[in-house]
């Protein structure tokens, strides 16, 4: 046990459920106010008292719209940014998993579930940069892939 007379455990059953989340999960974080969609954090790590309060350790994911510049023509809507933004939370705030695939193995889920998000960028909430700070892009519209929109091939270059 630790000096905070906290102690690492291994997992933690989300109240009301069955589900098991370990270190390394993605998870939905309840939000604070009614209308909100959740929050999506990683478990960095999970800590435990002699009453059994859990506290989580998480590094969040922000939405395009929370992030500086807002969200554009090319985040598709279950785009995700992971920051650098650690925090700690009650286990209690936990309302279920969720799966943050890469972008590659986004685009070829073939059929993308309630609880599936993607990240293909890091992003730094203080200085609003974004790591990598630029993406490929397509050659008609000049925009990054959204998967949310069918691509075509073009005749010219042949891309996609």
């Amino acid at each position: 046990m630790a000096k905070d007379g906290k102690r690492q455990v291994d997992s933690y059953t989300i109240q009301g459920t069955n589900k098991v989340v370990q270190v390394g999960d993605c998870v939905l974080i309840r939000p604070s106010g009614t209308g909100k969609p959740p929050y999506v954090a990683k478990i960095e790590g999970i800590k435990d008292d002699i009453r059994n309060n859990v506290k989580v350790g998480v590094r969040w994911y922000y939405r395009p719209e929370e992030a500086k510049g807002g969200r554009r023509q090319f985040h598709g809507t279950k785009e995700l940014f992971l920051s650098d933004h650690y925090d700690e939370q009650s286990g209690q705030t936990i309302e279920g998993k969720c799966i943050v695939h890469s972008f590659k193995n986004y685009r070829v889920l073939g059929n993308v579930g309630a609880d599936d998000y993607y990240s293909r960028f890091e992003y730094n909430p203080t200085t609003g940069d974004f790591t990598p700070d630029r993406v490929a892009v397509y050659c008609k519209c000049e925009m990054p892939y959204n998967p949310d929109h069918l691509m075509v091939r073009c005749d010219r270059c042949t891309d996609w």
